[in-house]
């Protein structure tokens, strides 16, 4: 196999959106240096059950609602 087929690891510190930090081997920037996450498992509402409303981007909802709202019965 070629050598030059491999990236180069190295190690780089995470920073946690809490601030906490851990060091892990990846081929991200240079070695020792910092990747900032803006959402991980400690804030993204996939993990913490967070804000389960639905967000109407553009529309599409109220338009779908609009021309579909007549098929479901309200009570």
């Amino acid at each position: 196999m070629k050598a030059e087929g491999h990236p180069k690891y190295h190690f780089i510190t995470v920073q946690m959106t809490d601030g906490t930090t851990f060091k892990t081997r990846s081929t991200y920037g240079q070695e020792g240096a910092t990747l900032a996450l803006d959402i991980d498992p400690k804030s993204h509402p996939a993990w913490t059950g967070g804000n389960q409303t639905m967000l109407d981007r553009a529309g599409r909802v109220s338009r779908f609602n609009d021309k579909f709202g007549g098929f479901i019965k309200k009570k």
